[in-house]
């Protein structure tokens, strides 16, 4: 078994490399984070879109549905229901 030292030279590389991948990260970030939102932006429009016409849809159809349940009543006449023979009381002194 070997034992591995650590040496100052591999030290100060190692921080190179770490600060110079977080600069390019940046970078990289600077140039793709627009397209990254502009990206997001449009998905998130497009489902408002496609919400916005299922709820259109549906109300239309609700409104449909009424319109003919208010027609189909409009044509049958209403029946009126006899609840009962009207008893009329008088007070008793």
């Amino acid at each position: 078994m070997t034992m591995v030292t650590a040496s100052f030279t591999g030290f100060i590389r190692t921080i190179l490399i770490i600060i110079a991948v977080y600069y390019l990260f940046r970078f990289l970030m600077r140039l793709f984070a627009p397209m990254l939102i502009q990206q997001m932006v449009k998905k998130a429009e497009q489902n408002f879109n496609n919400m916005n016409q299922q709820y259109n849809q549906q109300a239309q159809q609700q409104q449909y549905q009424s319109q003919s349940q208010q027609q189909s009543t409009k044509q049958m006449p209403e029946e009126k229901k006899k609840v009962g023979e009207y008893i009329d009381f008088e007070e008793l002194d």
